[in-house]
């Protein structure tokens, strides 16, 4: 029971000592456990926390970026407002989200396509060796993929947990075949709040 006077704080550190003792019995990396809790803090989920699939590269291509300065590209506005941009500015990288771009705008309407995708392809220049973090959309990460295939860019990792009944549990399966680092899951759940938690693990992770 919370007592009507914890402070937030107590509440955070109540709810991580419950996560760590629900992951005890978890046998991997101390790096990947950090991130499978952050998603477990982010979500209340402690299933779908343990369900995230790590490419074997994934974390240390991730905080090289980070440390580098890299870009980090979302498909919308939730995941970036929710990336601690402050903490990353420390290393000079940048958080960029084209979703409302004027221009990705016109040629999705035109085009009749999902902002999302157009907003990808519209955020090649700034992708070179950063990283890709995609919560919402799967036209986002159906699209990365085929640009990665047509060998357009390569990101360092890719952040892909698109959510929903329509596309996402595929595209998901198809950036599994890509040979780019990658986080992800198997099936329909994910989001905004799941791909900005693990993006904030990677920057606590960060030396």
């Amino acid at each position: 029971m919370i007592k009507d006077y914890m402070s937030p704080e107590e509440i955070e550190r109540k709810s991580f000592q419950i996560i760590k003792e629900k992951l005890e019995h978890l046998q991997v990396s101390d790096d990947e456990r950090e991130i499978i809790t952050r998603v477990a803090h982010a979500t209340a989920d402690i299933k779908f926390a343990q369900s995230l699939i790590f490419h074997p590269q994934a974390i240390k291509a991730g905080v090289f970026a980070i440390k580098s300065g890299r870009n980090i590209i979302t498909d919308v506005e939730m995941v970036k407002a929710g990336i601690r941009a402050k903490q990353l500015s420390k290393f000079g990288g940048k958080v960029i989200c084209l979703l409302n771009d004027s221009k990705v705008v016109q040629v999705a309407r035109k085009n009749k396509t999902t902002r999302a995708s157009v907003s990808i392809r519209k955020a090649i220049p700034f992708m070179k060796e950063g990283i890709v973090a995609i919560g919402n959309a799967p036209t986002a990460l159906f699209e990365l993929c085929k640009l990665i295939e047509e060998k357009k860019v390569k990101p360092a990792l890719i952040v892909g947990i698109p959510v929903g009944f329509v596309g996402a549990e595929e595209s998901k399966k198809k950036l599994c075949k890509l040979s780019v680092p990658f986080i992800t899951n198997e099936g329909a759940k994910g989001g905004s709040a799941v791909a900005a938690s693990i993006i904030n693990a990677l920057i606590k992770l960060t030396p």
